[in-house]
C-alpha cells in the first residue's frame, strides 16, 4: 500500500488513484467496510488531511460510502457504477425495469454468441444455488444467487461496459428481489425467466434467449403494475 516518492501528481489525486485501485481489484469488497482512517493514515503515509479529501473525492463520485459513527463502506467499482447507483435511486422501478429490458435483452443476446463452456457451468451453479436457498427459505441467500446469474449472463456477453453498467443495478435489483419474494403466490424458481435462458445460451440459440428475457421481464412488470 506504500506510495512512490518519484515524480507524481498532486498527493491527494495519488491517494484517491490508491484507494481506486484497492476497491476495482477487489482489496476491498462491495458493501465492506475499508480500513479506518489510523490504518489508512499509517499505511499509506500520509495526513489526515489528505487522506480525507481522497475519500471525499470517492464518496463523492458513488464508490464509497461515509456513515458517520461507523465507517466507510464500499458501494461501487467505478464511478460510472456509483453515479448510477445514485441516479437509480431517483426513479421508480418502472423506469429502472425499462432501462433493464434493454440491458438484460443486449446481455443474453451477446451471452448466446460468445459465452463459453465455463460461463454456462457457472451460470447452472449460481441456479442450483438459488434453487436450494429458495426451497430452504434462505431468501437472502436465495436473492444473491438470482442477482449472481444475472450477473454472469451480462459478465458473459463479453462486452465489459455492458457488464458494468448491468452492475451498478445490484442493490436496487437485490431489494426489488427481497420484496417480491413476500408477494402471495410468486414463484422464485421460474423455468422460463433462468433455466430457458441457460439453455438458449449453450446453444448459441440469440433468439430463445432474448425470448426467455421477455418472458421474465414481463413477469416483473405485471407484478410493479400490481
Amino acid at each position: 500500500m506504500t506510495l512512490s516518492t518519484s515524480h507524481r501528481p498532486p498527493l491527494a489525486e495519488e491517494v484517491t488513484a490508491k484507494l481506486r485501485e484497492m476497491i476495482q481489484t477487489g482489496e476491498w469488497p462491495l458493501q465492506q467496510r475499508i480500513p479506518s482512517e489510523t490504518e489508512l493514515m499509517t499505511g499509506l503515509g500520509v495526513s489526515r488531511g489528505t487522506l480525507r479529501e481522497a475519500v471525499k473525492a470517492l464518496a463523492h463520485s458513488g464508490m464509497l460510502e461515509v456513515r458517520r459513527g461507523d465507517g466507510t463502506y464500499v458501494r461501487a467499482t467505478s464511478e460510472i457504477s456509483g453515479a448510477a447507483r445514485r441516479l437509480y435511486q431517483e426513479h421508480t422501478d418502472e423506469h429502472v425495469l425499462e432501462v433493464r429490458v434493454g440491458l438484460d435483452t443486449q446481455a443474453a443476446r451477446l451471452a448466446a454468441r460468445h459465452a463459453t463452456a465455463d460461463d454456462v457451468a457457472a451460470m447452472r451453479v449460481l441456479l442450483t444455488e438459488g434453487e436450494e436457498a429458495w426451497r430452504a427459505e434462505e431468501f437472502a441467500r436465495w436473492a444473491r444467487a438470482d442477482w449472481g446469474f444475472h450477473e454472469r449472463v451480462a459478465q458473459a456477453s463479453g462486452n465489459p461496459l455492458l457488464h458494468e453498467l448491468y452492475v451498478s443495478f445490484g442493490d436496487v435489483f437485490h431489494a426489488d428481489l427481497l420484496k417480491q419474494h413476500r408477494r402471495p403466490g410468486f414463484n422464485g424458481l421460474p423455468r422460463a425467466g433462468h433455466g430457458e435462458l441457460v439453455d438458449a445460451i449453450e446453444a448459441h440459440d440469440c433468439e430463445a434467449a432474448v425470448a426467455s428475457v421477455h418472458r421474465n421481464l414481463n413477469s416483473c412488470a405485471e407484478w410493479l403494475r400490481e
